[in-house]
Order: structure tokens, then C-alpha cells, then sequence
């Protein structure tokens, strides 16, 4: 039962939802400034046209366009400082992050990183206390991160390969333009990957020790929608509904994670695509129903809850519901297949217990190191 006694929920941005909103992109970015920096990929954006017609609409407002087009999948920590060093020269006012959870990630880390000094891994592990960042327009691609919606920015430190996340809420966008439309350019592999990590936020977050009556609310809706919707439109169903559906539900996951955080999935799959630059949704289905199997008779009720949304009946059959939803858009897959060793897993381990000590002690069983060994190994082969 919904526990209501007491939480908070703040959650600053403007969340401008729909199709064609992408046409209002210069006048949000002028609001902050005329001096802009586009913070996207190297091909995807170009190839569809969008940075043209992005860089289009602010001009037509009046804007200095910069474009720094190096973000990359698991965006690096030399990356974000490159980008900052650029913006600084060049006086950037206003970031616009322009593509999927990558480049909003990347977007937000070079906004906080040319307003503060020195590596930004020292404000990711606290070292350093940042006073702010530049002001942020962000134009999600994929529907999967959720990235639009909350304070995080996912970063991988070139030498260590710790994945962490950068958590401060002056990088929670002053806009974010959520167009339905731009998702449809997305390969289908990438629709799986993106739309089932958007599942595991919403997940995680009603599963979560901390998740608060409005993310409940937030988060079983993301998990009825993608639930009804992911597969049709990945079985190439083009409806003004199901895409719209299925792009709230990872706005929605990004809202809910900004208050609960996430759990164990997303604790130990960053260890695993920091060290082997794995795609996150493929890391992510191939631990999730290992983690979720041992899970389950710590929180029984919220996993029947989830598993009815998803076409289950309880609790006892939670994992093979998932599993058949990760066959039915083609994710099931396991550690070894995205390149993971097993020599890795003793390194992951004691990685996962470094930088997602939070996550792993915010999910509903709180695992110890032996059994995080467990899990990784049983991941391999799964």
C-alpha cells in the first residue's frame, strides 16, 4: 500500500510535450542567451537532418550557433572537459543537447563543467561542490533515458572506467522539447535498448526503498505505458498513440529516478559498460532478470504489480514475464555476448561497490559483495 505520510518532490523544468514542439527550440533557447552551443553526436543528428533544421530555428531567433559534435555513446570524461574548454572560449550563454541519453548526459556534464573549475570527476565523487552550470534546452532523440526530466549526467572516467553519475540540480534543464516525431528515426536495435533501460527506471523506481507517493504514481505509468506500446510500435506499428505513449513513459522514468534513484540493475550494469563499453539497455536486459529473480520475495507485492503490467499474472511468474517481453523486441542476451569475461567479474565487483554503493543499497534486497560476484558470473551464461 502507497505510503503518503510524508516526502518531497522538487523538479524545476519546463516540459514542452508533443509532436512538431521542436519547432519552438529557438525561442526557449532565447529566453538564456544568443550565444548557443549544440552539444550532439557525429552522425545520427545529420544523418536525419535535424541539426540542419536545429541549427535553422535558432539561428532564426537571433542565435550565435556553436556545434560541438563529438558526444559519444557512454560519454568520457575528456570529452565533457573538451566541450566546456570550447564553450568557455567561445562565451556559450545556452546549451542545447540535441540527440539520445548519451548526448543529453554529455550536454549537461559540458554546461556544468564550463562554469566550474578543475576534472569533473571531483565533483562526481564530492571532492569539490560546483556553483552552478549554464542554462540547458534539451531535445531527447530516443525514448529511453530519460534524461530531459531529471539531474543526472552519466559519465565514464577515461582511466579508471568508473561509470558514475553526476547529480546536482543545476544541470536539470531550464527546457526540455519532447517531440514524439524525432524518435521515429531510431533503429529498431535502438528502440529495444533505449525503450527497455526507459522500463528499468520506471521499475527501479517504484521498487525503490526511497520512491515517494507521486513516483509511484509516475513510475507505474511509465511501466503501464512502454508495457503496452514498446512492442507494437518495435513490430512496426507508426501511431500518433503508441509513440506518444512510449515517449512520456521515459520522461516519466526520468522523473521518478530524479526522486527514488535507481536500484541494483542500473548499480551493476555501469560497472560493466565502463569497463567494456557495453550498450547500456543490452547490459541492463542481461542482468535484470538475475538480479530481479533473487529479489522478488523482498518486495512481492510491487513485482506482482509490475508483472500484471506487463501481461503477468504475480510475483511467481515476474522473471519469465520480463524474459518474454526481452525476447518479443529481440534484447535477451547475456554478459558474455556483449563482451564481458569472466575474469572481469571480481574487477565489476568490487567496482559496483565504488561508484553504485547508493543504488545497490536502494534496492529492495540489499546484496553483499559475495552475491554481487554471484550475480555477475550467472549473468555471463544466463
Amino acid at each position: 500500500m502507497m505510503q503518503t505520510h510524508s516526502f518531497q518532490y522538487y523538479l524545476p523544468v519546463n516540459l514542452i510535450f508533443g509532436p512538431g514542439k521542436t519547432e519552438v527550440l529557438g525561442e526557449e533557447a532565447a529566453r538564456y542567451g544568443k550565444k548557443v552551443m549544440i552539444v550532439t553526436g557525429r552522425h545520427s543528428t545529420k544523418r536525419s537532418g535535424l541539426l540542419g533544421r536545429a541549427k535553422s530555428l535558432l539561428e532564426k531567433a537571433g542565435a550565435e550557433v556553436t556545434v560541438f559534435d563529438e558526444a559519444e555513446p557512454n560519454p568520457l570524461a575528456s570529452t565533457v572537459m573538451r566541450g566546456a574548454g570550447i564553450a568557455k572560449e567561445a562565451g556559450i550563454q545556452v546549451i542545447v543537447g540535441l540527440g539520445g541519453g548519451s548526448i543529453m548526459d554529455c550536454s549537461k556534464a559540458i554546461a556544468f563543467a564550463a562554469c566550474n573549475e578543475g576534472p569533473i570527476f571531483d565533483y562526481i565523487y564530492g571532492k569539490k561542490t560546483g556553483t552552478g552550470a549554464l542554462p540547458l534546452i534539451l531535445v531527447p532523440t530516443t525514448c529511453g533515458t530519460g534524461s530531459e526530466g531529471n539531474c543526472f549526467a552519466v559519465l565514464t572516467d577515461d582511466e579508471t572506467k568508473d561509470k558514475k553519475s553526476l547529480r546536482d540540480n543545476s544541470v536539470i534543464a531550464k527546457a526540455s522539447i519532447i517531440d514524439p516525431e524525432l524518435m521515429k528515426t531510431m533503429p529498431k536495435k535502438v528502440l529495444a535498448s533505449v525503450g527497455f533501460d526507459a522500463l528499468c527506471h520506471c521499475m527501479e523506481a517504484y521498487l525503490s526503498r526511497t520512491c515517494s507517493p507521486v513516483t509511484e504514481i509516475f513510475a507505474l505509468e511509465g511501466i503501464r505505458l512502454i508495457g503496452e506500446n514498446l512492442i507494437p510500435v518495435y513490430n512496426g506499428l507508426d501511431e500518433e498513440d503508441a509513440w506518444c505513449g512510449i515517449t512520456f513513459a521515459s520522461t516519466l522514468g526520468g522523473m521518478s529516478i530524479n526522486q527514488a534513484g535507481v536500484t541494483a540493475p542500473h548499480g551493476l550494469e555501469h560497472p560493466a559498460s565502463g569497463l567494456r563499453n557495453i550498450t547500456h539497455g543490452r547490459g541492463l536486459a542481461a542482468l535484470a532478470p538475475v538480479i530481479y529473480r533473487r529479489s522478488i520475495p523482498s518486495a512481492p507485492e510491487k513485482f506482482a504489480r509490475i508483472s500484471q503490467l506487463l501481461g503477468g499474472t504475480d510475483e511467481t511468474d515476474f522473471v519469465n514475464t520480463l524474459t518474454r517481453f526481452l525476447e518479443k523486441i529481440d534484447l535477451r542476451t547475456n554478459l558474455s555476448a556483449e563482451g564481458v569475461k569472466a575474469e572481469d567479474v571480481d574487477w565489476m565487483t568490487g567496482n559496483a561497490f565504488k561508484v553504485s554503493l547508493a543504488s545497490i543499497q536502494n534496492h529492495p534486497k540489499v546484496f553483499t559483495e559475495d552475491e554481487v560476484r554471484e550475480i555477475y558470473t550467472e549473468a555471463l551464461d544466463y
